[in-house]
């Protein structure tokens, strides 16, 4: 599958799955598409990672199902011949990057500081994963944003509904976000209609 940007665009958010079993990914998915969602990334660390992203591909063919937290060239294959659309990874690794460009899928390196961000770009990374932006903020996205106005920059680490709002207008081209889209509370709690307000909660925090 082609990763879609147009599609990520009308909703610039990656919901990060890690460790959560298939089932409940199969549970999760058609409320989290249907609530304007249509990215998501299952963490290469989690069990059956591999399985997850065949079937989520299979299952769900118009949304950017890819993989996370790929830092070898074995995980990138697997995650590629799985199906995932999309490649993230917490590091920046040449190899990683021509590889993904090589297989047509989408790669959002991970980069920190302006130069590894202006490296990751000038690879040709689809855009890159600024992580971890935990102690950072939303307010260095503007900061680097100053002399690199022509990245695409996908901020990862302490994004919430809180604070996702100024993270755009910070400048972010996208977020990623993993326990505060993917409440374990309310999955826990299997209740489809309070999972289903949440996800638009958030989503009404940039679209309004």
């Amino acid at each position: 599958m082609k990763f879609n940007i147009e599609l990520f665009e009308k909703a610039p958010i990656i919901g990060i799955l890690r460790n959560i079993n298939e089932e409940t990914v199969k549970n999760i998915l058609p409320v989290y598409f249907k609530s304007g969602f249509n990215s998501v990334e299952i963490t290469m660390n989690s069990t059956k990672a591999v399985e997850i992203i065949k079937s989520s591909v299979k299952e769900f063919p118009e949304m950017n199902i890819g993989a996370g937290t790929v830092c070898t060239m074995e995980e990138l294959d697997l995650a590629c011949d799985a199906g995932a659309s999309f490649i993230v990874s917490p590091v920046l690794s040449i190899e990683i990057i021509k590889k993904s460009i090589e297989r047509k899928v989408a790669v959002f390196p991970g980069a920190l500081t302006p130069s590894e961000i202006f490296k990751a770009h000038s690879l040709g990374a689809t855009a890159v994963k600024v992580f971890p932006i935990t102690s950072f903020g939303p307010k260095y996205v503007k900061d680097l944003m100053a002399p690199l106005d022509n990245m695409k920059l996908i901020p990862v680490g302490g994004v919430s509904k809180n604070n996702i709002r100024e993270f755009f207008e910070n400048g972010s081209y996208g977020v990623g976000m993993a326990s505060s889209l993917f409440s374990k509370n309310l999955i826990s709690k299997n209740s489809k209609g309070e999972l289903s307000q949440h996800f638009k909660s958030i989503l009404n925090e940039i679209q309004d």
